[in-house]
């Protein structure tokens, strides 16, 4: 359904001149009342990585020193300040931070702005409920050298303040640009409010800096979620800004109805000599109902896809430098300089005929229109060895001339209706262009016509216009992460099309291939290693900060814990086998040990449960099992090993008689169960969507549908069945032993049987628990258990210290050791 817009629409952006005086009929859909910005999208994802840095920043010494130095020097020299003034600022800022808001929200109330500030009041309700609920329930919650690093002060400090943040949210989700004053005298407030508390030491520096990074990424949330106001020209200011040209408007139209791609509208002007469309040969092209094809640049459309564009900057090395971000004049000043020089190289594109901003939010670019269909919408009969020829001959006429498309995909071009190749979309091109960048065009090219019409007639018709030689140089960047995002995308449905590609114009010269070029600065995986790591000593260093490990080694004894170490050692062995013993493939034994020691580092970025599974699945397949069979395998090596606990647990239980009393005095915690219900209902209500429930039903089966049948292989080989099983009962008796251990260690002992039952059961609690190697859980279900038995709260305390060092802490180094030795041994 569209709609004509008249001339009686008004927009505050255009003052339409005399020459727009008569009505134009401009049909296009209804433009949305509001508008997701991705500027509001990139804006809280800064807030955010803005908050994490600060919380990361307070675990190095250096930033704890300086923002307790600087709170100290801004303490002592307020202190010198008149009693009176700084109690007058006390009351001001008190009074000022919310009345300031208050009073804003009243004006613009007075001036219909309702809505905007509805929104900027929602933000504020969800920032008082987020930091009502860390300062009360997860900061207070939370153990001691965890709370002390949140804080950054001691507990009279508040961690994030909850009479500032619903403020920061507030100013942010309604917006002040335009409004000087109003926002001079908000942020003085509420830099007022910031400088008595850090005055009065109920604040700290740091914690003030979270505070406004929590407010900032609210309120940018907020606005992305809600929308805001449109503030995209309508189709009859597309209109006004053409008179203004000279070119005078009898009818437009919306040509493109997807709001998040760029406007296109085609024209019909009053005619004239210079309006009659040629093929750039001089021949006429027939008139059709449209003389132009206007392209509208939408301000808040020049951020869009910022964040991929900068993590393909950082990631790919050797690539022409280029903005990630461009203005509006500079987006409308590099479209208009690649038509021309598209034009003066001989290549075949619309002629341009005007350039022009359209207010303060937009502008066009106004092409002669021609005739035809974009290459994603020709069909494949259509696409003849003619049509493909000239294409390549479009390509040719702009490597010649050194200028780079950098968006070679079907929307790239335009087939006429006489079969001629228009180049279009020019927006993101480059003069002067490398040779790599020529060359990533090319290899672009080639995948996007592979595509669809098969590679060897893409490689034959590009041989005929290009050369053999030029062809091979494509051949190293033949790449999927030398693609653009939805080529990428559409391999995935052919997997095995870049290599066909290589092989057409290997055939071709075979003395023109050549190895890859390593176009990326890193790899993904190389991201996830230093996230991990950065991860885990978040988490290592509050948990070692709260133990005093001078006086938890002079309290052992050293012979009892070389035990615990050789123990703690013995368990990536028995993993080891235990792997082995369920895939009929053989794997090597040394190569095998080190990806369960590279486990221990995973599993603090990720469940227990999960981590493991996911490594060795990914280790196997490496090592020539196919996927369906590695994930049947390792399967199977879980479920064995998950009903020999349960029958370990069940048999020393019995034996003990104690089993149940354990059961009921280790019982999760109130905490833990409202959070495993929540999650339970959570996962019961999104189960209710068909298509989730579909999805996580496909991925189960798949999982497990091939655990039987690989069983049944592993039943036929008694060498196997003693390998898996035997590592499965070897992993539990070498935690045991550590754990025993490290009882021993500190002068106590207690019945063999019961250390196996406390150590089975704590190992369950810490496997369901969704937190990264069961921390938390496992400490907490240790020190119970081993407190009921009959230890004492210190000595319990120790040993599960103790024993979590050897297990959990200690593995740490190592395993990241071993996981980088096997990424880059590509093991994993």
């Amino acid at each position: 359904m569209t709609q004509t817009h008249r001339e009686e629409h008004k927009d505050e952006s255009v003052r339409p001149g005399p020459a727009a005086a008569t009505a134009v009929p401009v049909d296009e859909p209804p433009r949305p009342d509001r508008i997701r910005r991705p500027s509001d999208a990139i804006r809280f994802a800064a807030s955010v990585a803005g908050l994490v840095a600060v919380m990361l920043l307070v675990l190095f010494a250096f930033a704890q020193q300086t923002t307790h130095g600087l709170q100290t020097d801004i303490t002592q020299g307020t202190a010198h300040a008149p009693r009176f003034l700084l109690t007058l600022a006390t009351l001001v800022s008190s009074f000022g931070v919310l009345a300031v808001p208050v009073a804003f929200a009243v004006e613009r109330l007075f001036h219909k702005d309702g809505v905007r500030v509805a929104i900027g009041l929602l933000a504020a309700v969800i920032a008082f409920a987020v930091t009502v609920l860390l300062d009360d329930l997860v900061i207070s919650s939370a153990p001691g050298g965890v709370l002390d690093s949140l804080i950054w002060g001691g507990t009279e400090t508040a961690p994030v303040h909850t009479d500032i943040a619903p403020v920061i949210a507030f100013v942010t989700a309604v917006g002040m640009a335009g409004r000087a004053r109003w926002q001079a005298v908000t942020w003085t407030m509420i830099g007022l409010a910031a400088l008595t508390g850090l005055t009065a030491a109920y604040a700290s520096v740091a914690a003030l800096a979270a505070t406004y990074f929590l407010g900032r990424a609210i309120g940018h949330g907020t606005l992305y979620a809600v929308g805001t106001p449109n503030p995209r020209p309508p189709g009859l200011a597309v209109v006004a800004a053409l008179e203004r040209l000279g070119l005078r408007t009898l009818r437009a139209r919306r040509l493109s109805d997807d709001e998040d791609e760029v406007r296109r509208y085609g024209v019909r002007i009053a005619h004239s000599p210079d309006a009659v469309p040629t093929d750039g040969s001089g021949v006429a092209l027939p008139r059709g109902d449209w003389q132009l094809e206007v392209s509208v640049l939408d301000r808040d459309q020049q951020t869009a896809g910022v964040l991929y564009r900068v993590w393909r900057l950082v990631r790919l090395r050797e690539a022409a430098p280029r903005r990630p971000v461009r203005s509006l004049r500079r987006s409308l000043e590099q479209e208009s300089l690649m038509a021309y020089a598209v034009d003066a190289a001989g290549a075949r594109t619309p002629r341009l005929v005007g350039t022009s901003e359209v207010g303060t939010e937009a502008a066009l670019v106004a092409y002669e229109y021609v005739p035809g269909r974009r290459l994603d919408d020709v069909p494949d009969e259509d696409l003849t060895d003619a049509v493909l020829t000239d294409v390549w001959g479009q390509l040719k006429r702009l490597q010649s001339a050194r200028l780079a498309h950098r968006r070679l995909e079907g929307g790239a071009f335009l087939i006429s209706e006489r079969g001629r190749a228009y180049l279009i979309d020019l927006r993101s091109g480059e003069i002067a262009a490398g040779d790599l960048t020529l060359r990533l065009d090319l290899a672009q090219l080639l995948t996007t016509l592979a595509l669809r019409v098969g590679p060897e007639r893409a490689v034959h018709t590009a041989a005929r216009v290009l050369g053999e030689k030029a062809l091979a140089a494509a051949v190293p960047l033949l790449q999927r992460v030398a693609l653009s995002r939805d080529t990428r995308a559409a391999l995935r449905h052919d997997r095995e099309l870049l290599t066909r590609i290589r092989e057409q114009i290997v055939r071709l010269g075979p003395e023109g291939e050549a190895p890859p070029i390593r176009l990326e600065r890193f790899r993904p995986r190389t991201i996830f290693s230093i996230v991990a790591l950065t991860v885990a000593a978040y988490i290592v260093v509050p948990q070692l900060s709260s133990v005093d490990p001078v006086q938890l080694v002079a309290g052992a004894k050293w012979w009892w814990m070389g035990v615990a170490l050789g123990a703690a050692a013995l368990t990536y062995l028995a993993a080891a086998f235990m792997l082995m013993g369920f895939v009929p493939e053989k794997l090597p034994l040394g190569r095998t040990v080190l990806v369960q020691v590279a486990a221990s580092f995973v599993k603090l970025v990720a469940p227990a449960a999960v981590s493991g599974v996911a490594l060795n699945t990914r280790y196997l397949q490496r090592s020539g099992v196919r996927p369906g069979p590695a994930v049947a395998s390792v399967g199977a090596s879980q479920l064995m090993g998950m009903a020999m606990h349960i029958l370990l647990l069940i048999l020393f239980g019995f034996i003990t008689g104690s089993t149940g009393n354990a059961t009921r005095d280790l019982a999760p915690s109130r905490t833990i169960v409202i959070v495993l219900l929540a999650l339970a209902v959570l996962t019961a209500i999104t189960l209710t969507i068909p298509r989730v429930r579909r999805f996580a039903t496909r991925r189960l089966k798949s999982m497990f549908s091939g655990v039987v049948p690989r069983l049944v292989d592993v039943l036929q080989s008694p060498k196997k069945i003693i390998t898996g099983l035997g590592g499965s009962l070897l992993l539990t008796v070498a935690f045991v032993v550590c754990l025993d251990a490290s009882v021993r260690a500190f002068g106590e002992s207690l019945p063999w049987t019961a250390v196996v039952v406390v150590f089975l059961t704590a190992n369950a609690v810490g496997s369901a628990a969704p937190t990264p190697g069961g921390l938390g859980a496992v400490e907490t279900a240790l020190t119970v258990a081993l407190t009921i038995s009959g230890l004492t709260a210190e000595a319990a305390t120790s040993a599960v210290l103790l024993f979590r060092l050897l297990t959990l802490w200690l593995p740490v180094l190592p395993g990241w050791a071993a996981f980088a030795y096997l990424q880059r041994k590509e093991a994993i």
